[in-house]
């Protein structure tokens, strides 16, 4: 009896030993998922805002960059180059603002017409409040937009507001532009998670070919007669 009391004693205690050795792995993989859950609404909610706001300062930069490098092959003084980097400026951030409103908003209505029908057919308040915490916010990506595009706007403005000398102002245009894009590729890639090298290299050369192209065709209009 003494030694079916030992042998039922130590199957017990063995027993327990596995159940607390379960406990911890199950800890584990629940928590793992639930970190990988939170991890990819972070970056799902994370990017509306990095879109509108890398591709807003993108676009500032460039298209700023680009008037005033277009300006800057056929007028020499710096009035007309400040004053067309400034114009570019006010116009794209307004064009921006309204395009991203416009566009974002007609997302929100197509979600919230698929929400409605959801509701309709089936009684779920859970998910539907879940899906409405996600829903886009048209004013913040039309703000962040427009806030992103005068970041932009104003490295090539600043950069060429006390240089005087014709081919110097244009050199620190370009340089100050391509700073500035290798750095709004960097971060647009830190933020996403992308490979910074190739997202840096990708962004520069499309400014350069920007305002390549831009600087080309102006002096070559210009230098036309028209």
């Amino acid at each position: 009896m003494a030694a079916c009391a030992v042998g039922e004693n130590r199957n017990e205690a063995s027993l327990n030993k596995q159940a607390k050795m379960a406990v911890p792995h199950y800890d584990v993989e629940q928590q793992t998922s639930q970190k990988l859950e939170k991890d990819d609404l972070d970056y799902s909610q994370r990017a509306q805002w990095l879109r509108a706001a890398v591709l807003g300062a993108n676009d500032g930069l460039v298209s700023t960059a680009s008037l005033m490098m277009g300006v800057g092959a056929v007028r020499h003084d710096i009035k007309a180059m400040i004053l067309t980097g400034f114009s570019g400026l006010i116009a794209g951030a307004c064009s921006m603002a309204i395009g991203e409103f416009v566009s974002v908003y007609s997302q929100l209505d197509i979600e919230m017409a698929q929400i409605k029908r959801m509701k309709e057919s089936v009684n779920n308040g859970d998910q539907e409040e879940r899906t409405t915490e996600r829903l886009p916010n048209p004013i913040q990506a039309a703000a962040a937009s427009a806030f992103a595009f005068s970041v932009g706007a104003l490295v090539p403005l600043l950069a060429a507001l006390f240089v005087r000398e014709y081919k110097v102002r244009l050199g620190v245009v370009s340089a100050a532009a391509s700073l500035a894009l290798l750095v709004f590729g960097g971060v647009g890639a830190v933020l996403g998670r992308a490979p910074v090298v190739r997202s840096c290299l990708r962004v520069l050369i499309g400014g350069w070919l920007a305002m390549a192209i831009t600087f080309g065709l102006t002096k070559l209009i210009g230098s036309s007669g028209l």
